[in-house]
This record gives C-alpha cells, sequence and structure tokens, in this order.
C-alpha cells in the first residue's frame, strides 16, 4: 500500500489551524448538501483495542487454539483466517507478519476472549509505526500534528498502564524493536489512533478502525454539517459530504459522540474519549434546541419542567419553570442511572413478544417522569419501531390499525428530534423514514378497502410515501452497495419502484 497516495480529492475545502482548536477543514465555497467534499483511503486500518481475536487481514471473529491450527499466519503463526490465508493475506503481510516473524515473537491465544485480546492491541498502533518509516515526511505533515492528549491520559492510570504493557512495552520487548521506537513515540501513536480513529466495518459486519489524515481532523459538533460513508470494498475509503447546505468559510464539523444521547452523556463521553469539554449552542442550551432532549418532569408542579441552570456545570442545580422547587445534579443523574439500569435489562434481551411488551410498559411509566421527547424516551421508541412488525404476534400482517398507526407516530416522534440534531442527510433519518413508510402504505390500503377513502384519496397517500422513498434513496445512495445500509437502499428502491407502479394503475384506471 502506498500511504502517499490516500488523498484522493479535497473538494473546495481547505485545512487551518488556530490556538483553540488546532487543525480543522472550513468549506472555501458554499456546499450545497450531499456535495463530496472529502475523498480519501485510510493511512492505516487495524483491530480495535480491548477486542477479540481477529483475523489480521479480515478482522473476521477466530479461534487459534492447537486444533484449529489453519486459523494461524502460514508464516509468523498469528491470527489469520483460512480464506486469507489462501488469499495471500496481502495487508498483513505487507505490515507486521515480517516484524513478528523475525523476532520469532508467539502468538498465545486464551482460552477465553470475552473481555479482549491484550496481545492484538499492538497490531495498528505497529501499523502505524512501519508507515511512518515507509513514509517519514507524510508522518511529519499529516499523522504527528494530530492530537493525542498524552497529560490527560496518563491521568487515566489504569488505561495508560494496560496501553504502556501490553502495546510499548511489548514492542519493544518481545518485537525487539527497541533500537526502531521509542517508548514516547508508541504512545505518541497510541494516543492519535484513540483520539483521532473512526470505527468502521467490513463488509460482513465485523469492526475495525482506520486512520484518515485530512477526515480525521474534522471539528466536533453536536448537531453536524457533515456525514461520512465508509466503503469497506473499496479499502476502506471515507466520503465525507456535506449533510445540509454550509456557507463559504464555514467550519466543517461531525459529531463525535452519539447525537442521540443527552447533554450530560455526550460530554462524558467526549470528556473520557476525546479529553475535551463541548460548548456548542446545544450543549449550552437548557432546552437542547428547544427539544427538551435532557428535560425532566417537576416532581412537585403539574406542569412545570426541570431544567439545568447551567448543562456545562455538573455542580449546577436543576430549576423547575414554574414552581419554585430546584434540585442538585447528581440527583438528577442518579434518577437516569436508575432508569437506564432498567432500560439496559430489557434491551438485553432477545427480540420477543414479551420484550415489545416490556418496553412499552417502560416508556408510559416514564412520561410521568420525563419529558416526552427525552432521550430514555427516543431510545425506547426507537427500539419498539424495529420491534413492530418483526416479532412474533405482531408481525406486519397481524397488526390492526391502531398498532400501525401507533408505529407511525413512533417514527414521527424520533424524526422530529433528528429534525434538529442531524438536519438533512443522515442514515438514522434514512432507516426511520424507511419504516414510516411500511404503516402508512398498509393504513393507506385498509383505508381504501374498507371505503373510507377514495381512489384518489389513496393515490394521494401513495405519493407522499413514494416521496418519503425517496428521500430515504437520495440519502443511502452514497452508502456501500455491500453494507447493510447499501442494501437497504435498494430495498428501498425497489419499493419505490411498486409503489410507482400501484399509482399508475389507480391513474390508469381512472
Amino acid at each position: 500500500m502506498d500511504t502517499s497516495k490516500t488523498l484522493l480529492s479535497l473538494n473546495r475545502t481547505a485545512v487551518r489551524s488556530n490556538s483553540i482548536l488546532g487543525r480543522y477543514l472550513i468549506v472555501e465555497s458554499a456546499a450545497k448538501a450531499n456535495d463530496l467534499l472529502v475523498e480519501e483511503l485510510p493511512f492505516i486500518h487495524g483491530p480495535k483495542c480491548n477486542g477479540p481475536t481477529v483475523c489480521l487481514e479480515c478482522y473476521a471473529p477466530v479461534k487459534c487454539n492447537n486444533a484449529a491450527a489453519d486459523q494461524r499466519c502460514e508464516e509468523c503463526k498469528w491470527p489469520l483466517c483460512a480464506n486469507c490465508n489462501d488469499a495471500g493475506a496481502k495487508y498483513h503481510r505487507r505490515w507486521e507478519c515480517s516484524v513478528f516473524c523475525q523476532a520469532r515473537a508467539k502468538f498465545i491465544p486464551l482460552q477465553c476472549d470475552a473481555n479482549g485480546c491484550p496481545q492484538l492491541d499492538c497490531i495498528t498502533t505497529l501499523r502505524v509505526l512501519l508507515a511512518k518509516e515507509f513514509d517519514p515526511n507524510r508522518w511529519e505533515l499529516e499523522i504527528a500534528p494530530m492530537e493525542y492528549h498524552n497529560e490527560e491520559r496518563r491521568k487515566l492510570s489504569d488505561v495508560w498502564n494496560a496501553d504502556f504493557v501490553n502495546i510499548a512495552q511489548y514492542l519493544r520487548g518481545p518485537c525487539r524493536l527497541a533500537d526502531r521506537f521509542s517508548e514516547d513515540l508508541i504512545m505518541q501513536v497510541v494516543g492519535i489512533l484513540e483520539v483521532n480513529a473512526f470505527e468502521a466495518r467490513t463488509v460482513q459486519g465485523y469492526a475495525l478502525r482506520c486512520l484518515y489524515p485530512i477526515t480525521g481532523i474534522l471539528a466536533h459538533n453536536c448537531v453536524p454539517n457533515t456525514f461520512r460513508t465508509i466503503h469497506p470494498s473499496e479499502g476502506y475509503r471515507i466520503r465525507l459530504r456535506a449533510m445540509c447546505d454550509i456557507g463559504e468559510g464555514q467550519q466543517l464539523q461531525h459529531s463525535y459522540t452519539y447525537t442521540l444521547n443527552g447533554t450530560a452523556q455526550r460530554q462524558e463521553h467526549l470528556k473520557a474519549g476525546k479529553f475535551f469539554t463541548c460548548e456548542c449552542k446545544r450543549c449550552k442550551d437548557p432546552l437542547e434546541l428547544g427539544t427538551n432532549f435532557s428535560t425532566f418532569k417537576c416532581s412537585k408542579c403539574e406542569d412545570g419542567w426541570l431544567l439545568p441552570t447551567n448543562p456545562l456545570d455538573s455542580s449546577c442545580d436543576w430549576k423547575c419553570t414554574l414552581c419554585s422547587f430546584k434540585t442538585s445534579n447528581n440527583a438528577v443523574q442518579k434518577a437516569l442511572t436508575v432508569m437506564q439500569a432498567e432500560v439496559a435489562v430489557i434491551q438485553a434481551m432477545e427480540p420477543s413478544p414479551q420484550k415489545l411488551q416490556e418496553t412499552e410498559k417502560l416508556m408510559r411509566k416514564y412520561c410521568v417522569v420525563v419529558h416526552p421527547l427525552h432521550f430514555v424516551q427516543i431510545g425506547l421508541r426507537q427500539s419498539l419501531i424495529e420491534m413492530y412488525g418483526r416479532v412474533a404476534e405482531y408481525e406486519l400482517a397481524e397488526l390492526p390499525d391502531v398498532m400501525l398507526e401507533h408505529k407511525e407516530e413512533l417514527c414521527r416522534q424520533v424524526l422530529k428530534v433528528l429534525d434538529v440534531f442531524e438536519p438533512g442527510l443522515s442514515r438514522t433519518r434514512a432507516t426511520l423514514l424507511y419504516e414510516l413508510h411500511v404503516p402508512l402504505v398498509l393504513l393507506a390500503k385498509s383505508g381504501f378497502i374498507a371505503g373510507v377513502l377514495s381512489a384518489e384519496a389513496l393515490r394521494e397517500k401513495l405519493l407522499d410515501v413514494i416521496g418519503i422513498l425517496r428521500e430515504c434513496v437520495d440519502i443511502l445512495q452514497y452508502e456501500d452497495p455491500e453494507t447493510q445500509e447499501g442494501n437497504l437502499c435498494r430495498v428501498a428502491q425497489q419499493a419505490m419502484e411498486q409503489l410507482t407502479q400501484s399509482v399508475e394503475g389507480l391513474t390508469g384506471d381512472e
């Protein structure tokens, strides 16, 4: 792999830097939603830390006990599936294979790797180090300037010590690389990966991480204006597009946390993994841009809402919007912890009628505790949307109109939030649009059969659904066709074509 040729295009996009943000990206001229902004291949990719034993070529889980010799590299004897062995394992052998062979570094399988396989934690770091040797100029220009926050990471002593032993000491000791890579350099690379790498999925859905020199320096915002697609069938090529219209000179931003979490949860994730406090407009607004996404009901009056006086201050009070009641942030977060524990128990259940029913009960229970659009309620809605039509006793053919209307309303409530937090193109939105179209079609046909809808009214409703599916396809058309999202795009396209034929048939009847 020639790492000097991974940047494929930089459309109307430029790198800037300042003392606060470090390096970041802007658009030099206005961009429209869908416009391609950056396209590049990863500098390197490899397995995630704290993961199970995986093939070092395709990242599929493997077993490397003595009875499974075919799941080891023929040369270095490290994890490699039989298919990748037969195919030559070019990526693995391009990088770490010769290092392990020369050092006679043995891979020692674990009886159980449920808690991760520490010996594989060194792989991605080693690939970056070897790429640095291969192209030192590019390292100096693009990778070395990346943030790595070693001082902050040292304070997380358990994590730092584990990385130091499993990666730095292992590479310098058993792998015999002490004369090539210092401890400081190795820990710098570990930090660069922790702070800047993106998670990706193979075509089969296996997790890995990729380091992109340009896309990796995107600034963060809890309401992003870009979306990215990673294409495993094209060597994990990443394409960054405008999620919405972006004005000239505006900063390009992506969310490095889950947008459908509340402010306290997003802040905690960013501090723990990215080592900064987000001060975006959403984070500073107690109402989260009018959504009440973290709002609790007041327990002392009927119509009041509890809001934090300063969402960025973990020691702030929460006050009612109507009465004089106030409580501490700690009390609110403890209540939230109890709720999330209850949700986790149900989410851990296999999809079943019981899981669906328990999820509905929990959502009703929390109606008197939090705002209807609170992120816990939104999460429960998402779970229900996935189950209605897919679990026994609740298949689509069996759902009465009242349940179809319920699924429609669940979809619209989640979309209402996404309209604010992921305005424009987002794969979460596309998935919900697909889920929404199904009850709409069934309700329209049911109304027509019952004589409630005329042929013209049915036609209008189906045209609305076609518009919903078209938006879904417009979003997902940029996904790798071999991925789950790419497959959903094809299914949505087929559904849209079938509905179009149905509408044309109605027109012909008239």
